[in-house]
């Protein structure tokens, strides 16, 4: 019986699948140029017993044979002329000695802005082919500005894990769509969903680096209660955590590590100790300051000699104008930022010795990339005790942040410092970040460095080269092919140039030849040793200078002879200017810079923006308990406008105490909340005007319905209005909100139910488990109505 059912079934497989199998024969060398790898046909079997048959090959992806460790660091807001590598006055001991052990690449370029550049660094593409025209949080409907990175431009770290290697981003991201960054999801453009398995950051453009609100993968992480935390330290010791964990595993897996520090960018936030490091070496001032480094970039190498000085913006008084107050306040502020730089290269260091401890920073490929655009001017011409009031339009006097010029950098501080810095700090040029049509704006210096794959040591590299550059030379130092296909989707070829054929020669003709930049309106483009560019706006100037129609004010510079673009050849070579003015615009249509959008801070508003908005027409938001952590893109729209709190909350019988809703932290937001027993209501306006409005009587335990009401004036932005507080329908409390916040509470403070997380909007509640509310909120509505 057995014999016969086994012929039978025999019989059975023959007729169906033709003669019996052991195996199917299988290629050697996989097609990666289709992502991922196609596993091998599955062979079919017609044997019973598996002790008789020989089981194929087990398919595993690898990486190719000796493939290097791969990392990526990329430093915030800091120009070319800041790092001691290329001759600033910043002591970037990590960076130097890469560099002596590497290569400098001088000529070197970024978008001018951090999610144009992020997203065009990490796809190798123009940023507008991958949608980022401009900041995630600014985003419109116009194909090349929505902020939605497509599927057809696959990231490097995607790239990198179909094909083998362990990939982990520590740090910034701000590549995700302001509607996209909430529990709700879609999670595609989230770091997780971009070929990393392992992120451990902030999503947005920037964040309170002694309070950040981070995730580790998708999940919220909840901040130590550690005195002396700060982030940068943090991130440092999650991502050798992770190297060495991951090496420990596997070791002879390849790693590929982003990372990617808040630092830089304001707020300026560094630990006192390295502050006190700087004490008066900023006291020359930045005129000073720029003539020391260009002498020094000569010396160096990193800077042609004959060089000069292009002219600062007549908008940056010289030094030896300014007030004893000013210069005081200035000094303190360069201080700061330098400790920022200074212990940000320190920690870059840390990171990387856990390659050395495992034995591997010989075959670790690193790419230290010192700056995603110029230093920022951000800050205005006095500086910023709160960075938050730049996004408001709200300035601030000196004779104000003269106050916490010995905090500043500290907790109680959301710091910036004045624009002559930024400028001085991107010697030898003219502008700075945003600024794409200088090199103040778009050149930052970068370090490659490869022990086992690079001869050459300790030299420069002058070829233009672009951010779009450094994928495609990653994978062709890692031996693989650009990829056609990725997870299904045919891909967009990358636009950028490998620089690897420069690693050896200094003298190589430089084979990426033309780029256009363009942010804002503001707009260049280079080609073949030749830079037109038009000024279109400075970060502190309300308005553009001109329509973007205007063509009156381009000007051509010959960088072949004029590295710092200090010598305006318009007038004197009109043709060869109409020849760059016409292939700016040939180059923006092809890569979807166009139409130009030159508005910025209007833009914060969705509507108006064009953009989609996760809350699109409604008007009320239902939340409960344990629902934190939303962004502002990601929570209903109360500024400038009326708006109506209703919560049922339950009062224990010990009383209550904490926060019922908060949205924003100590440098601008607002909060419900219950202190001793005695609900109230507080409006911060940017750290600089608090107002509270309170009941007089504790509530009784049990259950109680509060709702604060907001009356707006109307009559336009940033206006003040009525507020009144109800406890179970009687009124307890009203007064009087003089100004309220335009345009945004922060870049990183989140809206939270039961708690407030980050910074506290109200000290005497206080942030974290301190802040977390005693009884129960079972519901929650947040109402809005549409402007006055």
């Amino acid at each position: 019986m057995t014999t016969i059912r086994t012929l039978t079934l025999l019989a059975v497989a023959t007729a169906l699948h033709g003669a019996p199998a052991v195996s199917q024969p299988r290629t050697t060398t996989p097609d990666r140029t289709s992502l991922p790898i196609a596993e091998p046909k599955r062979p079919v079997y017609t044997e019973i017993d598996a002790r008789k048959v020989t089981p194929p090959p087990r398919f595993e992806v690898k990486a190719p044979a000796g493939a290097p460790n791969v990392v990526i660091v990329l430093i915030d807001d800091l120009g070319f002329g800041a790092p001691s590598t290329f001759g600033g006055p910043i002591g970037t001991r990590t960076l130097d000695q890469l560099a002596e052990n590497g290569l400098r690449f001088n000529n070197f370029h970024t978008t001018a802005l951090c999610s144009p550049t992020r997203a065009a660094l990490k796809s190798g593409r123009n940023h507008h082919t991958v949608n980022m025209g401009f900041i995630t949080e600014l985003a419109t409907s116009f194909p090349g500005n929505t902020g939605q990175v497509p599927s057809s431009t696959a990231p490097l770290a995607e790239m990198l894990r179909l094909n083998g290697y362990a990939t982990a981003a520590f740090g910034k991201w701000h590549e995700t769509a302001a509607w996209e960054a909430s529990v709700a999801g879609p999670f595609d453009r989230w770091p997780t969903r971009q070929g990393f398995d392992k992120f451990y950051g902030f999503i947005g453009g920037e964040t309170n680096q002694w309070a950040p609100f981070l995730y580790d993968g998708t999940a919220v992480v909840e901040r130590p209660d550690d005195p002396n935390y700060h982030f940068m330290t943090d991130m440092t010791e999650k991502a050798r955590a992770w190297i060495k964990y991951q090496k420990a595993l596997t070791p002879e897996r390849p790693s590929f590590v982003y990372f990617a520090p808040g630092a830089t960018h304001a707020p300026h936030h560094v630990p006192r100790a390295w502050i006190e490091r700087w004490k008066g070496k900023f006291d020359q001032g930045w005129d000073k300051i720029r003539e020391e480094s260009l002498a020094r970039q000569i010396a160096l190498g990193v800077v042609p000699k004959g060089t000069k000085l292009a002219p600062k913006p007549p908008a940056i008084k010289d030094w030896d104008t300014l007030s004893a107050d000013e210069k005081r306040l200035f000094t303190r502020q360069a201080e700061v930022f330098a400790a920022f730089v200074e212990y940000t290269d320190f920690e870059v260091g840390r990171m990387l010795k856990a390659f050395e401890e495992i034995g591997q920073a010989d075959n670790t490929l690193v790419f230290y990339v010192a700056g995603d655009n110029g230093t920022s001017g951000e800050g205005g011409q006095n500086g910023l005790f709160n960075e938050n009031t730049y996004f408001n339009a709200v300035p601030e006097k000196i004779e104000d942040m003269l106050k916490y010029i010995d905090k500043w950098g500290g907790p109680d501080t959301y710091p910036h410092m004045a624009s002559g810095w930024a400028i001085a700090f991107n010697s030898p040029f003219s502008w700075l970040k945003q600024m794409p049509s200088d090199f103040g704006g778009t050149r930052n210096g970068v370090v490659v460095s490869w022990p086992k794959g690079i001869k050459a040591r300790n030299q420069v590299r002058t070829q233009f080269s672009h951010v779009i550059d450094v994928a495609p030379t990653i994978l062709e130092a890692i031996g693989l092919p650009e990829p056609k296909s990725v997870n299904g989707v045919k891909q967009i070829p990358m636009h950028g140039t490998s620089m690897a054929y420069a690693f050896e020669n200094a003298t190589a003709p430089e084979r990426h030849k033309t780029q256009y930049f363009e942010i804002a309106g503001n707009r260049a483009i280079y080609h073949d040793g030749w830079f037109a560019r038009t000024l279109h706006r400075a970060p502190w100037e309300q308005k553009p200078r001109r329509s973007l129609q205007d063509n009156s004010a381009w000007e051509l510079f010959d960088v072949r002879r004029d590295f710092s673009l200090a010598n305006n050849l318009a007038a004197t070579n009109p043709k060869k200017l109409a020849e760059m003015e016409a292939l700016f615009l040939k180059e923006a249509a092809k890569y979807g810079a166009l139409p130009m959008d030159d508005r910025t801070l209007e833009r914060f508003d969705p509507v108006a923006a064009g953009r989609p908005d996760l809350m699109g027409p409604r008007r009320t938001l239902t939340l409960a308990e344990g629902m934190v952590g939303i962004m502002e893109g990601a929570f209903v729209n109360v500024k400038n406008r009326s708006k109506t709190i209703t919560t049922e909350i339950v009062v224990p019988d010990s009383g209550a105490n904490g926060t019922l809703v908060s949205q924003g932290g100590r440098f601008g937001g607002w909060s419900l909340y219950v202190k001793d027993g005695v609900p109230a209501y507080d409006y911060n306006f940017l750290g600089l005007q608090r107002t509270t409005i309170a009941a007089s009587n504790k509530l009784a335990p049990g259950k109680a319905e509060l709702r604060f009401q907001f009356d707006y004036d109307g009559g336009g932005k940033a206006k003040g209005g009525l507020g009144t507080l109800f406890v179970n329908g009687e009124k307890v409390g009203e007064g009087r909100i003089p100004m309220t916040q335009p345009s945004m509470f922060s870049g990183d403070e989140t809206a939270d139910i039961g708690i407030d997380l980050g910074t506290p909007v109200v000290e005497a509640i206080g942030s974290e488990s301190r802040s977390r509310f005693t009884g129960r909120i079972p519901k929650l509505t947040v109402s809005v109505q549409d402007p006055k």
